[in-house]
Formats: structure tokens, sequence, C-alpha cells
């Protein structure tokens, strides 16, 4: 038996008395089972049965009135996908630190406002985590245990900040915060590397930290609704459009076309002789002595010459050549 797909039924005790028909035809393929959907069928009760069926891949119980996971959830190893999305949950329980396997975890339109302990123990190949939805106020510090997490939204939840543990999940590429109550954002979101997607819309955010710059494969940010516009004159945000459009990024190229007054600023773009990147305020101007070009009319005995170069940041300023030096105006 390899699916099992659950029919409309009318009333709840017809549905009810589907239900139950469906998981003994599912018990009979013991082994073989691999998928359980009982979708809208108003279950109170997450079924024990499914604790015989530990060839489970996907479990599907959303759209129902489930205030809790039975304790028969833990034999569920090889599961890959579980979908309780609209039922009553109140925390993400502790027994999904059994599912090793899973890698798809839905859990939005509950009520849940906390995370068990140890919930995130075993959850290391989770792929993705949907929480929206909740009344989620707070995420625990243990959410840096998800180290295969690629897509996490916790959009109309009540969360007044991000914990810096979140920004260490190093394959995290699309994160979803929209409708919250954040106020800023820690800078260690620098460190999530694989960042392409950002969403920060409806918000309290006042100021985006510089370190957002840093993120070189961030093709989407989205900060509408918060408190600061959403192209600032300020030197990170110039930044980070200057780069990004050098990519052609078309968020972008469409945005500029509202906003005439981006051009004058970018205009005045230098690039930095460290990093490359485009900046437009100058951190500091440096001196570089190089060789001068074979066709100079100069002497033979000068064998350098100096030339001025930018820099971008301390960071860069760090990194650059011996020959490379800072000018100080005293």
């Amino acid at each position: 038996m390899n699916g099992l797909a659950s029919p409309q039924c009318c009333s709840p005790d017809s549905e009810w008395i589907m239900t139950e028909r469906l998981l003994i035809k599912a018990l009979s393929g013991g082994k073989n089972t691999k998928i359980i959907t009982l979708n809208g069928k108003k279950i109170t009760k997450m079924p024990s049965a499914i604790g015989k069926l530990p060839g489970l891949k996907t479990l599907a119980l959303q759209n129902n009135l489930i205030p809790k996971v039975c304790p028969e959830l833990c034999n569920l190893t090889q599961l890959t996908t579980l979908n309780l999305g609209n039922n009553l949950l109140e925390e993400v329980p502790e027994e999904m630190k059994y599912l090793i396997s899973l890698k798809n975890l839905h859990l939005s339109g509950n009520r849940i406002c906390r995370f068990a302990p140890g919930a995130c123990d075993g959850l290391q190949n989770l792929i993705l985590l949907n929480l929206n939805n909740n009344h989620l106020t707070q995420l625990p510090q243990e959410v840096s245990r998800l180290k295969s997490l690629t897509y996490m939204s916790i959009n109309y939840n009540q969360l007044a900040s991000i914990p810096r543990e979140l920004c260490f999940l190093e394959n995290l590429s699309e994160l979803q915060l929209n409708y919250n109550q954040l106020i800023c954002i820690p800078e260690e979101i620098k460190f999530l590397k694989k960042l392409q997607k950002l969403l920060l819309a409806r918000n309290n955010i006042g100021v985006l930290p510089k370190e957002l710059c840093n993120l070189k494969k961030l093709r989407i940010l989205d900060i509408a609704g918060n408190i600061i516009q959403i192209f600032p004159s300020g030197e990170i945000t110039s930044r980070f459009v200057i780069n990004h459009l050098a990519e052609n990024n078309p968020f972008l190229m469409d945005a500029m076309e509202w906003y005439p007054e981006i051009r004058s600023i970018i205009s005045r773009r230098q690039t930095c002789a460290i990093c490359g990147q485009y900046f437009i305020t100058i951190w500091l101007e440096c001196v570089q002595f190089v060789p001068p070009p074979k066709n100079w009319k100069i002497s033979k005995n000068l064998q350098l010459v100096p030339v001025r170069v930018l820099v971008c940041s301390y960071k860069c300023f760090t990194q650059r050549d011996p020959n490379l030096f800072g000018i100080a105006r005293v």
C-alpha cells in the first residue's frame, strides 16, 4: 500500500467512521504504508495507531481539532513530511526530536506560543519549517540546532526580536518574518551567507544593521511598512542598492523608476580598491606605490609612483596590500 487518500464525507459521524476505516486499511498495509492523509476530518485526537506504521513517509492531519500529538508519533523515524496546520496545538511538541528523518514541518494556523524543551534536538535534516499564523513571542536559542534548515516562515506572529542563534543557520536561504513586532535585526545576520530572500514587512524596525551589506547572495529584501523608508539615503542602503543594481536585480531595477533621486546619489559611487564593491562615502583615502607605466616619460631612476586609492571600510583596510598606506590629515 503506497498511499492513502481520504474522500469527502458529509456528517461528523460518517466522517469518523470513514476515518476509522482508512486507519484500518492503512494498518493492514503495515510497513508498506507510506502516506496517510486525514485532512479536514474534525479529528480531536491524533490516532495512536500511526505508531504501528514505522515506514510512514508522509502524515497529513491539517484542518482538524487536534490539541496535542500522541506519544506514538515518536515511532515514525522515517517520516519526511508532517502537516499539522490549522489545528489547536499550543506548542512545538517534544516528540518532534524523535523524527530524525523529517524534512518538511508545517505547523501554521495553530495556537503555538512556545517550543517544548528539546523539540529541536533531533531535527538535523529539517529543510522547511512553517510557523505562520501562531502566537509566538520569541524563539528559543535551540533553533540553531536545525542545521539543514533552508526555508523558515514565521509570518503573522508576535515576535519582538530574533535570537542571534538563528543567524547561525548557515544553510538558510529564505527567512520570512512579515507581520510581527520586530524592532531591530541582530548584527549576526551577517552570518547567513546563503540567505537570498529576507521578508520583514509590517514590523516596527527603525534601523537596518550595516551587516546586511555582507549578505552577498541576498536578492530580495522587503522592509515595507516599517518605520524606515524603503530607500533611505544612508550609506548602508546605498551600498546595498548599488552593488545589487550591478547584478541587474529585477526588483531594484523596477523600484528605481519610482525613486529618481536615488539615481543622483548612486551616480557618485566609488569603487573600493580592496573588495571591489561600490560605496558612496569614502571611509579612508590611501596611497599605493606602483611601478609607472612604460609609456611615461619620467626618470629611469623612478621605480615607484604614488597612486590615490579609496577604501570602503576598516575591514578592507586591514586586508590591504603592504604597499598601500592610509593618508591622515593633521
